[in-house]
């Protein structure tokens, strides 16, 4: 397993997280909470699709290496 994975591995479950209690928060706090029991597996699948692209996107850029060779600002840019 190279590193760029297991580091998107663990970005993801946070950006999961992330992602699901903010559209859940949408959706509880709009008029559409009246479809959340339909929503939620949406929701789901939604934030999954959202957040393995966004987490292979940066796991290069969190690499000690990337660090050293571009510094922190680099990453604001």
């Amino acid at each position: 397993m190279s590193v760029r994975l297991q580091i998107a591995a663990m970005i993801f479950l946070m950006a999961q997280a992330m992602a699901f209690f903010a559209a859940t928060l949408v959706l509880l706090l709009t008029p559409l909470s009246r479809e959340a029991m339909s929503l939620m597996p949406w929701i789901v699948v939604g934030t999954a699709a959202v957040s393995a692209p966004l987490s292979w996107w940066l796991a290069p850029r969190l690499r000690a290496r990337t660090w050293r060779r571009d510094g922190p600002m680099e990453l604001l840019k």
